[in-house]
Parts: structure tokens; sequence; C-alpha cells
């Protein structure tokens, strides 16, 4: 799994409010939902997945520290941070 930049993804700046993070998601949820987008629903499943998935992480405060850690770990952005599950006890990364 390679690192993806969930703030981003939502559009928003790493000291933004939890507020302002559910806003930009449900934003976000409602132009790229598969249903309101019929002439391209592949490419608006795949970008409503990531945006999910960026909110699932950055919308629960313990994720998110535990994510802001890992993007300080050495050199972010320059570094790809390698690794299984991002929230798990071990990380293991990868400065490349």
């Amino acid at each position: 799994m390679s690192f993806k930049d969930y703030y981003r993804i939502l559009d928003v700046n790493r000291d933004t409010s939890p507020e302002d993070i559910r806003n930009a998601f449900r934003r976000l949820a409602l132009r790229y939902h598969p249903d309101r987008n019929p002439n391209n629903p592949k490419q608006a499943e795949e970008k409503f997945k990531e945006i999910n998935e960026a909110y699932a992480v950055l919308g629960n405060e313990q994720k998110r520290r535990q994510y802001n850690h890992l993007t300080s770990l050495s050199g972010y952005p320059r570094s790809r941070i390698m690794m299984e599950d991002v929230f798990s006890e071990s990380v293991e990364a990868e400065v490349l």
C-alpha cells in the first residue's frame, strides 16, 4: 500500500477543523457519488471510495493523529511510506 495524501484528497489544510473536514467530505461525496455521475460511473466510484477512505481517517481524531505522525516521518512528502495497515500497532516505514 502506498501513501495517500488524505488532506489533498479532501482539499483541506492540515490545520482544518473537524467540522470543516466533515463539510468537505459531504460536498465531495455528493459531487462524486456514482448515482450522480451516470456518464462516468467507474471514475466516480473510484473517486467516491477514495473520498470515503480519506474521511475514515481524517474524520476520526485518533486515526488523524496517527496519520499526522506517519506523515511527519523523515522527509514527508519526499518519502514513500509502505505499510499493510496504517493504524496497526506496528508500522514499518520505508524511506526511499
